[in-house]
């Protein structure tokens, strides 16, 4: 059974559309919405780079599809039918490239195209019950096959975010205590000059005081 459906933008991880029903009856539904958020996070900065796999997550699973630079991306049941979860997220995928395609790029708030949920409500209805006609047809699809689509676990696949902040909060933290050594460094630098030359400034400008001294008195 289908659960959730969220559909971001890749480049930023803005999200466009989403099941505005989706979670209501779900156990830790945010808990979910916030692996999707992590996942998109993931998406936007290079990571997990095919454009279809499945990841596993408690009893759930995330399909998703990457085309034209949008993830479009639901959580079913693990006992869903993968084929079918992929041809629902295709129908997603067609429709909203055909209302929204030319604006996707420029859209600059979360939620610009929420109206998208009526399509996702009425496919999502299409999709639910695995023993429709429709849907067994879909089934036995010899043309669409989910093989080779790979499927990993969330926590493999958040592992490598989590281990890139990781490593950008270590960076950050070096980059910071070097600055500060660097400041202190050219402190250091300075007073070893003062100390160095200080002595001789003193004595040129005594003898000058006395020269001019020298030089009225006469």
């Amino acid at each position: 059974m289908v659960k959730m459906t969220l559909i971001a933008r890749v480049t930023d991880g803005l999200p466009l559309a989403e099941g505005l029903d989706d979670g209501r009856d779900l156990p830790d539904s945010d808990m979910y919405k916030q692996q999707v958020k992590a996942l998109f996070k993931n998406l936007s900065r290079g990571q997990n780079e095919a454009s279809r796999m499945s990841v596993e997550t408690g009893p759930y699973v995330f399909h998703y599809i990457i085309e034209g630079r949008v993830c479009y991306l639901t959580m079913c049941d693990r006992s869903y039918p993968k084929k079918l979860a992929f041809q629902y997220l295709e129908d997603l995928k067609n429709e909203f490239e055909r209302v929204n395609g030319p604006n996707i790029e420029t859209a600059a708030r979360p939620y610009a195209f929420i109206k998208f949920d009526t399509f996702i409500q009425k496919t999502k209805k299409l999709y639910q019950d695995t023993r429709t006609q429709r849907n067994i047809a879909k089934l036995n699809d010899e043309l669409y096959e989910v093989h080779q689509i790979m499927t990993r676990n969330v926590q493999e696949v958040l592992g490598v975010g989590e281990k890139l902040d990781q490593v950008s909060e270590m960076s950050s933290r070096l980059t910071s205590e070097s600055r500060i050594y660097a400041d202190k460094a050219k402190d250091l630098n300075r007073q070893a000059l003062i100390r160095k030359w200080a002595p001789v400034a003193i004595v040129f400008g005594v003898v000058f005081l006395l020269f001019w001294v020298k030089t009225k008195l006469w």
